[in-house]
């Protein structure tokens, strides 16, 4: 997708070059979602890029779930809906019945989807589904780094064979509250680090799906949910959430620790997963893209 178009002019005998540069218009972009990802993302790009982006569309099962939505945002709790909506970029982040609700429509009318719930893809079904969508259309399916750091590695490095991926995820026992935790440890109990769940990246991202749908995006950019292992940490002296890494391969070896502050409106998500969305959204149109 091209926002800045130039046309070179053949000079005729006694004329100059010209060049003739299109001024950028604003991306259009959609949210799935407006919890508290998408409306932190929605902030930073307004206050960031103020009009060179506009909030086309906010895609909810319930229209009372759009509260406080950007001025001229539509609203649109159908599918079927998006085909009147000029779109040029999506942002999922509703969870992963979403993806599978709004996927194929995104895919079809906008020239990128981003899906933030990549646990979503646990079902492989959907996951071929999605992909063989967006290669009749050529649109783009994209997997954000979320709150991880060295994604971009594991992916370059998967290019040759990998032996190895371990994922090891520390929260607060409080982070944990309200998932299948509590069914395996008593976290009000808990006095110094506890391992509850080793696995694999699958049975993680599935029986964890917001705590631990990062640890799809690890297997996704490397050797997949079967084969990438996940630990499931939680500590009581952890300050934050935290991502440990461990590569090995013929690439070398990757250790990678990134802790990040919860996002401040759900302790359950990172600051980091909205952030990496906002730089998605920006490297569609920006000049340097990074």
């Amino acid at each position: 997708m091209t926002f800045l178009r130039s046309r070179y002019v053949e000079p005729t005998r006694g004329e100059t070059m010209s060049v003739t540069t299109h001024v950028q218009r604003p991306l259009r972009l959609g949210f799935i979602g407006w919890g508290a990802i998408n409306r932190r993302v929605a902030q930073l790009l307004r206050d960031r890029q103020g009009e060179r982006i506009i909030v086309a569309a906010i895609c909810l099962k319930d229209v009372a779930d759009g509260v406080d939505v950007p001025a001229g945002a539509m609203i649109i709790t159908d599918p079927g809906e998006l085909r009147h909506v000029e779109l040029d970029f999506m942002v999922e982040a509703a969870g992963r019945s979403a993806v599978a609700e709004w996927g194929e429509a995104a895919l079809q009318q906008a020239q990128a989807l981003v899906v933030a719930s990549a646990s979503a893809f646990c079902d492989d079904v959907l996951l071929e589904r999605l992909v063989s969508v967006a290669e009749e259309n050529g649109t783009q399916l994209l997997v954000p780094p979320g709150a991880l750091a060295g994604v971009d590695a594991i992916a370059a490095a998967a290019i040759l064979e990998l032996d190895e991926v371990i994922h090891r995820i520390v929260k607060p026992p409080a982070a944990w509250r309200g998932t299948d935790a509590e069914k395996l440890v008593a976290l009000s109990d808990i006095r110094r680090s506890a391992t509850f769940f080793a696995g694999t990246a699958r049975d993680a991202a599935a029986r964890f799906p917001q705590n631990a749908n990062v640890a799809a995006i690890t297997a996704l950019s490397g050797i997949g949910l079967d084969r990438t292992h996940v630990e499931l940490v939680a500590d009581p002296d952890a300050s934050g959430n935290r991502h440990e890494l461990v590569v090995r391969g013929d690439f070398g070896k990757l250790s990678v620790s990134i802790e990040n502050r919860p996002l401040a409106a759900n302790p359950k998500s990172s600051e980091m997963a909205a952030l990496s969305l906002v730089r998605l959204v920006e490297n569609r149109f920006l000049a340097f893209a990074r």
